[in-house]
């Protein structure tokens, strides 16, 4: 009997914990050319409930022409680790360098709080108000609205995104509008993380990184890359456990430059982005398993205004 009830304390254990790290709530949207997989906000069973970035808009899976473009890029079962997401992925940039348990609001996480207890290395952060979600969706559509009310720190908003795959183009479009409902000015940074992960294939000399402006590197790019003309070409494969990151100059104000494209030979596959205002930096990173280019754009909402700001994604096959 004992054992018997052992394994039926097994089983319940397993059930609780299971859909933490297994069966997370997703959905799908389509047009006539691309499928879209994206996993939804969920304080309980979210795939991603970590505080850096933006819990809506997570795509775990976006094909076109046979062909992947986003998916997972490190090993981990830990939903609350700061990076372990997928897809091209907002954060919204704070000031993290605060004394224990000090206050900070994070747009799409919520408000948030940064530990006492230093032994959580991992996890640094925790959340003191996650607000609300709510999730409308159609056949090539999806919106997430984030509405968050916290009296004790006077901060409150809304936020909405929206992922809408053009009918018949090859083409993701993502609007965003953020309304400051709160006591406090909203003054950030957004930036999109662009997790790029093109049918498997390692970061190496079979893809190339266009600009509309002539990048300039901040930092040496440890023989792995060069930049020549409007270009970031790879020198060699990167391996395992080696990156490159850098800040990239020689942007203008215009929209002209809010642009990069990614092209890989080997596949024959691409993807271009546009941001429809002025970049404030470009940030650039990639290991082994990812391309990042890191667009920024600067927010500044005070309480009783708002801001809509969009991105737009174009998959193509090169000849």
């Amino acid at each position: 009997m004992r054992k018997v009830l052992a394994l039926a304390a097994l089983f319940f254990l397993l059930a609780v914990i299971m859909p933490a790290f297994g069966d997370h709530p997703k959905t799908a949207i389509r047009n006539e050319i691309i499928t879209a997989k994206v996993y939804l906000p969920n304080a309980t069973t979210g795939y991603y409930r970590g505080t850096r970035f933006d819990w809506s808009g997570v795509i775990y899976s976006l094909q076109h022409d046979g062909h992947e473009y986003f998916g997972e890029w490190q090993q981990s079962d830990d939903p609350y680790l700061h990076d372990r997401i997928t897809g091209p992925v907002d954060s919204f940039d704070v000031n993290t360098e605060i004394e224990d348990d000090e206050i900070f609001l994070r747009i799409g996480v919520g408000v948030c709080a940064k530990r006492t207890d230093q032994s959580v290395i991992k996890h640094p952060f925790r959340i003191v108000n996650s607000g609300s979600w709510k999730i409308r969706q159609g056949a090539n559509w999806i919106e997430f609205i984030h509405q968050l009310n916290d009296e004790a720190t006077g901060h409150a908003y809304r936020y909405v995104k929206r992922m809408t795959l053009t009918p018949n183009k090859a083409e993701l479009v993502i609007d965003h509008a953020l309304e400051n409902l709160g006591k406090h000015t909203i003054e950030t940074s957004v930036y999109n993380h662009n997790f790029f992960v093109m049918d498997g294939q390692p970061t190496g000399p079979d893809f190339v990184v266009r600009f509309p402006f002539h990048p300039v590197a901040d930092r040496d790019l440890n023989g792995l890359a060069e930049l020549h003309g409007k270009e970031l070409s790879y020198v060699r494969e990167i391996e395992l456990g080696r990156q490159i990151f850098t800040l990239l100059t020689g942007f203008g104000s215009g929209l002209d430059d809010s642009a990069f494209s990614i092209e890989n030979r080997k596949i024959a596959a691409g993807v271009r982005s546009r941001w429809d205002r002025p970049i404030e930096k470009m940030q650039y990173w990639s290991p082994r398993t990812t391309l990042c280019p890191e667009p920024f754009l600067k927010l500044n909402v005070e309480p009783g205004h708002s801001d809509r700001w969009s991105n737009q994604y174009t998959f193509y096959s090169l000849d």
